[in-house]
């Protein structure tokens, strides 16, 4: 029998799954790492949960201990992490609405994102999810202003990758 605390994470979780799923993309290069992620983001929210206090938003803190895991994880294992070539990964849609410019664009911005650091990854990754810098910097656990500089040089560092 489930318990209220259970039941509550559980439904928070199939809520905000969406979240885990695309930090996961962020940082595993093919479906064995993304599943193998995902399930330990999953155990790590579940081993947290108790101390969740909401003082902020469920997806602030997921956000939070997704990121911490990933990155963690990612520097046990190695400095450079192995990305999937964008082109690999196609959506089925009909040709008339695809857009192929706009596909070429999504391919050069991912390469040069994978060209970034763990933190910048998910500085830009919470930037691209419309977060605004207050909750960015208290997903990262860094001062709001801090959140700012970094990003003015992370949009720097795009730029010079994007424009050489």
């Amino acid at each position: 029998m489930k318990t209220s605390s259970e039941e509550s994470f559980v439904k928070q979780l199939k809520e905000n799954q969406n979240i885990i799923h695309k930090i996961c993309r962020l940082y595993t290069s093919d479906e064995d790492a993304h599943k193998d992620l995902f399930q330990e983001i999953t155990i790590q929210l579940w081993k947290a949960y108790p101390q969740f206090r909401g003082d902020s938003k469920f997806t602030t803190w997921a956000y939070r201990v997704g990121l911490n895991t990933a990155i963690t994880l990612y520097r046990k294992k190695k400095r450079s992490i192995d990305t999937t070539p964008f082109d690999t990964e196609f959506y089925r849609m009909k040709d008339d609405e695809y857009n192929f410019e706009e596909e070429e664009q999504l391919k050069l911005m991912y390469k040069a994102i994978g060209e970034l650091n763990d933190i910048e990854k998910a500085l830009i990754f919470l930037y691209l999810e419309d977060k605004d810098y207050t909750e960015i910097a208290e997903t990262l656990g860094i001062s709001e202003v801090n959140a700012r500089v970094k990003m003015n040089r992370i949009k720097g560092k795009l730029k010079k990758i994007l424009n050489p």
